[in-house]
């Protein structure tokens, strides 16, 4: 996990600025800001636009009575690329763009479930479910099956 935090925290920026600065010289320091700033506006949009459809999503799930897993991961991914897209940088806004759209998102979110999935039979996250209102124990408390 510091490895993750270590390439998130000073890789990624110094990658950034060495594009920027390249990308800078090519087209000059205002067109790149002006592009940036596009992106980031851009990014906005398009994450409250898709954020709004997927609280629609997560709304007829739940007046169906479904629990909306996909549509809580889709939320989430959304607001990770609204954020990188947000953050100035052409890295980041390639892969807040992946994120935001829905046919990319949905191949990485296959990849983060078989992440999520193979996690959890090594033990390194707890999944929790609903206990049977059956199975009440001491003083009416229900254990929660971990």
């Amino acid at each position: 996990m510091a490895g993750y935090l270590f390439l998130l925290f000073t890789i990624v920026p110094a990658v950034e600025l060495y594009i920027l600065i390249k990308v800078g010289s090519y087209i000059g320091a205002l067109n790149t800001i002006t592009i940036l700033i596009f992106t980031g506006i851009l990014g906005a949009y398009l994450a409250k636009m898709q954020g709004l459809l997927v609280m629609q999503k997560m709304q007829n799930s739940l007046n169906k009575g479904q629990m909306p897993t996909n549509e809580l991961i889709d939320a989430f991914m959304i607001f990770a690329g609204g954020i990188l897209l947000l953050t100035p940088g052409f890295l980041t806004d390639v892969f807040g763009i992946l994120l935001l759209f829905p046919l990319t998102r949905g191949l990485i979110k296959l990849l983060v479930k078989a992440k999520l999935k193979d996690m959890i039979k090594k033990g390194q996250i707890i999944s929790f479910s609903s206990v049977n209102s059956t199975s009440s124990r001491n003083n009416g408390y229900n254990d929660i099956d971990i």
